[in-house]
């Protein structure tokens, strides 16, 4: 699956799309899921919360281990995809789209621009 070009990405393995309103969807790439593998349960933030760039926010669990995920941006957490708590394996089966886990209102919003490009990220997990 190819990395889209309108996403930013982080050498942790998360993506985040900057949508029209301002606010950033933040989900976990193909390469991660795939390395996971099957998830059976996804931990997220409350809504309201404040996370640090690079602090662990969400947990992800598969047939294989339990990984952290690392808020790529710091910001305030608006929404939480519910639709993962009873089905965690829409991230396996669209993780750019229907398996996004938050969106946050970013602090900074310059910091997108700090993050890896589609061709750096893809460059990063073939080397």
């Amino acid at each position: 699956m190819e990395n889209p070009a309108d996403l930013r990405y982080t050498e942790s393995h998360e993506w985040v799309r900057r949508d029209d309103d301002g606010t950033f969807t933040i989900g976990i790439t193909a390469h991660a899921q795939d390395a996971l593998g099957e998830l059976v349960y996804v931990e997220l933030p409350e809504v309201g919360r404040q996370v640090d760039k690079g602090e662990a926010c969400i947990v992800v669990e598969s047939t294989k281990a339990a990984s952290d995920v690392y808020a790529p941006v710091a910001g305030e957490v608006l929404a939480v995809n519910e639709a993962l708590t009873t089905d965690p394996q829409i991230v396996n089966s669209d993780p750019f789209g229907e398996g996004w886990l938050i969106k946050l209102r970013p602090t900074d919003a310059a910091d997108f621009d700090s993050l890896m490009s589609a061709a750096d990220y893809t460059a990063s997990t073939e080397a």
